[in-house]
């Protein structure tokens, strides 16, 4: 026993008693977590978590110690808050970490992240920020000017309307920035900022996209973990382990069979303007974020009041809905070539490095990659360090390729067009029509299930041999 403070004492414990409190259960039950072989009691304060409380319960059970380490500016601070939290340590003959993870990967790509930090890669150039919101406000003033001076004929008005959905994109590249704190070495700084750019510029809640974008990071491409993926079942089929369980359990929410023709009607064209336009709304009002509101409204009554004279209620409603139509095919494209193509499944508990790794692939840099996606296209390098400032992304690329080849993981990058095919080509290829619509296993699959494996979507030649649908 060692002491914990004031009329506290700490325990030891092992990984097993760890593991049964994660939460799971009717009644709720209790949420442990480890950082540094300290285990943590988060029952209660999850909810008061600032990054949400379905973020941090996702790792109740388990090490959280490389996530705690990724998300968070000042530890030192974070962890004086932690302090009432301390219920004990894991005990001296218990691992760092779960015996499911790769020992020598973690102490790799730990010895790897404090090399970054020696290089100063985790430090931003404000610079570089502030140009790139310079543009975005050069295009939003491009736009207006066009209609004024060119009236609102169809060109002009098409012109404007692609001005306007390039700031709409770009800015949404830039408040992802600030909301990873990747921007300011003060946290509360990046917090500030993130709300104007994503409030003002866009007219979305800051607190909507911290909910559900910090929970992608902590366990990307995890099912019931990850929210980008929660459009399975109900309207697309994902993965191979899930569309297997979706035939034994014979559930069919949608003809998953012509997943890959309806992906273009309910997907990239309808998720911004027939969606999201609603329900970040409803989002900011059922949590009663009056701040979030009030920066998403400052958005349209400075969008109508500027573009009303010149274009009346019409005009500006067509002009609002085309602006979003084209913002939603952009966001779409752009965020899910680096994740729907790659490995779909429940949470396997493995280490940061590969739940990073399986579930996000790079394409290739180029000047224009780099501005059309946010530098998105090092997807890999933001996922393993999601506080980098982006313009460091290409530094620390060699490095972790070269952590890649050590351990013999693959580390996909590919040209942006073969990124794009591949999202229609995986949506295609793992629901093979045939019948009735139910999946099943093919014999690769059930070879490799039958002696207790997984089968992985980075293996493409076996994707496309299945038939999981009959």
């Amino acid at each position: 026993m060692e002491d914990g403070g004031p009329g506290r004492s700490l325990r030891f414990f092992t990984w097993e008693e760890i593991r049964e409190r994660s939460g799971r259960g009717s009644p709720p039950q209790e949420r442990w977590l480890v950082i540094e072989r300290k285990v943590y009691d988060i029952s209660q304060f999850c909810r008061r978590h600032p990054g949400g409380s379905r973020v941090i319960s996702h790792y109740a059970g388990q090490d959280a110690t490389d996530p705690f380490i990724a998300f968070h500016l000042d530890k030192t601070l974070v962890r004086k808050y932690m302090s009432p939290l301390l219920i004990g340590e894991l005990a001296p003959d218990q691992p760092s970490f779960e015996p499911s993870k790769n020992k020598k990967l973690v102490e790799d790509f730990r010895e790897l992240r404090a090399t970054v930090e020696k290089m100063g890669l985790l430090n931003p150039n404000c610079a570089f920020f502030l140009l790139y919101l310079c543009h975005i406000l050069l295009l939003d003033v491009a736009a207006w000017l066009t209609i004024w001076y060119f009236g609102a004929s169809t060109v002009p008005f098409l012109f404007s309307a692609v001005l306007l959905g390039t700031v709409q994109a770009q800015a949404g590249w830039l408040q992802h920035d600030f909301g990873h704190l990747s921007v300011f070495s003060k946290s509360k700084w990046n917090h500030w900022v993130h709300k104007f750019v994503i409030g003002h510029l866009k007219g979305a809640p800051a607190s909507w996209w911290n909910h559900l974008h910090f929970q992608h990071h902590a366990k990307p491409n995890c099912f019931r973990k990850d929210p980008d993926v929660n459009m399975h079942p109900l309207f697309f089929a994902l993965g191979k382990t899930l569309s297997v369980e979706l035939g034994v359990q014979k559930k069919k929410f949608m003809p998953y069979n012509h997943q890959h023709k309806y992906f273009f009607i309910i997907g990239p064209p309808a998720l911004v303007p027939l969606y999201f336009q609603w329900y970040i709304f409803y989002f900011a009002i059922q949590r009663k974020q009056w701040v979030d509101l009030a920066w998403m409204l400052s958005f349209y009554i400075r969008f109508f009041l500027t573009y009303l004279p010149l274009l009346g209620v019409k005009g500006i409603l067509g002009l609002h809905l085309l602006v979003r139509f084209i913002e939603s095919n952009w966001f779409v494209w752009v965020t899910q070539m680096n994740h729907i193509p790659m490995h779909i499944d429940y949470d396997k508990n493995v280490d940061w490095f590969s739940t990073q790794l399986q579930a996000t692939c790079n394409v290739h840099q180029s000047l224009f990659n780099d501005w059309f996606s946010g530098h998105l296209n090092f997807q890999i390098e933001h996922h393993l360090f999601p506080t980098m400032p982006r313009h460091n992304y290409w530094k620390v690329a060699p490095l972790v390729k070269s952590l890649c080849a050590k351990h013999g993981i693959e580390y996909q990058c590919k040209p942006l067009l073969t990124a794009f095919a591949d999202i229609v080509q995986y949506v295609s290829t793992c629901c093979v029509p045939k019948g009735k619509g139910f999946p099943i296993l093919c014999s690769e699959q059930a070879r490799s299930m039958g002696r207790g494996g997984t089968t992985s979507l980075g293996h493409r030649s076996s994707v496309k041999n299945c038939r999981l649908y009959r």
